[in-house]
């Protein structure tokens, strides 16, 4: 048997698939904290919060004054509640 030139090719697929967790982000004039965190939504955000301070989890639901983040990174079991004017920053992992 030769599975040579098979795991060439699964490897090969493997590489043009996109990334585990890779999400697209997009934002337009007239965006917002709130606008950028609700088109998140059952996707994986870290906020940044300040200098050192951010948090890494699931959005869950967006108000104009909080965002519900499940799943924290780190402490699996606890959602938090963040107010939506405190996030400087929203990163989204892409690649």
């Amino acid at each position: 048997m030769r599975l040579a030139p098979l795991a060439a090719v699964l490897l090969a697929a493997a590489l043009c698939l996109p990334a585990a967790g890779a999400q697209t982000l997009a934002v337009g004039g007239d965006d917002t904290i709130e606008k950028v965190l609700a088109a998140q939504k059952g996707k994986r955000v870290t906020v940044k919060l300040g200098p050192g301070d951010e948090l890494t989890g699931v959005v869950k639901l967006v108000t104009p004054q909080v965002v519900h983040l499940g799943e924290i990174a780190g402490r699996e079991l606890f959602d938090a509640v963040v107010d939506t004017r405190r996030v400087v920053a929203v990163l989204v992992r892409t690649k």
